[in-house]
């Protein structure tokens, strides 16, 4: 009986422990870690919807926490090679939900809308009027990369300006290891619709390249802090070295991965340019604590 009320108590032990490691980290990393799961449950549900037409829901309950399903995303029209390469990114991002979960509590998934409209209007702010017929995310397989374009490389730069104000080294790794993969699905995006580059979107007559130029500069004028985001096609001048204007991936004048801060990426994400706004792809805000230290100063 001793032996057994000595094994039954190590384990509850271990599983205090294991449950409460992100009281052993600094408050200022909580924060900084449970905020890109923002991202990160956007990304999970777009891609999963875009290539299995359900979401978290149905793969993975748990993570939601509760949280309240998205609004309008739905299966795409992929053809078997995008298709190929958008679901692992939604398995990715399962993983992901995962990896930071086991770090830090986090918290439930927050409203997300990733209706059609919802991208139009990003579309609309971007060319600086209505397209027409408005742009559809879910139509086919150009148009889904178009709009992935929009997606992961916001959360990589989010990793990029965190990382060096994270404390804790398994803070610092974990960062690290979900920008590696963040990265990779970027330059994937990028090169994918940089092959096309030149092709003209119908029924627009807008070059695929304009179109992701149309959408960084938005990102910009949202971000508003100068230049962090570049199209497929650059003046030669602003390309690396100076010397080339193919800009399949975007950096600074040293080819040095750009970064954000969380304002930022709320500016860009709530499509606002206002921290304290929200909209966009979260019509009540994002959550944890610097998120919602915003919406309490609206």
């Amino acid at each position: 009986m001793a032996i057994f009320t000595s094994v039954f108590a190590t384990a509850i032990l271990l599983l205090l422990y294991a449950g409460s490691y992100s009281a052993q980290l600094p408050q200022s990393d909580i924060d900084l870690l449970e905020f890109p799961l923002n991202l990160e449950f956007l990304e999970a549900e777009f891609f999963l919807f875009g290539s299995l037409g359900y979401g978290l829901d149905k793969v993975a309950p748990n993570l939601t926490m509760g949280g309240p399903p998205p609004i309008g995303g739905k299966k795409t029209n992929l053809d078997a090679f995008a298709n190929d390469v958008v679901l692992p990114f939604a398995w990715q991002e399962v993983g992901h939900l995962k990896a930071i979960k086991k770090t830090v509590k986090g918290f439930p998934r927050p409203l997300l809308d990733l209706s059609a409209g919802t991208f139009a209007k990003v579309m609309d702010k971007a060319f600086g009027k209505p397209l027409n017929p408005p742009f559809g995310p879910y139509a086919n397989s150009i148009n889904y990369l178009i709009a992935s374009y929009h997606i992961p490389y916001v959360g990589l730069t989010g990793y990029v300006g965190a990382n060096p104000r994270l404390q804790d080294a398994t803070s610092k790794r974990l960062f690290a290891g979900l920008l590696g993969v963040e990265s990779g699905q970027d330059v994937v995006i990028r090169a994918l619709l940089y092959e096309k580059a030149n092709e003209k979107l119908k029924p627009y007559g807008v070059t695929v390249a304009e179109f992701t130029n149309k959408m960084s500069q938005l990102r910009n004028v949202l971000g508003r802090t100068g230049i962090k985001d570049e199209g497929l096609v650059v003046p030669e001048l602003q390309g690396a070295e100076g010397k080339i204007a193919g800009n399949v991936l975007a950096g600074d004048e040293n080819s040095v991965a750009f970064d954000r801060n969380p304002e930022e990426i709320l500016r860009i994400v709530y499509g606002s340019g206002d921290e304290h706004v929200p909209g966009g792809f979260y019509p009540k805000g994002a959550d944890g604590r610097i998120a919602r230290s915003h919406l309490h100063t609206a």
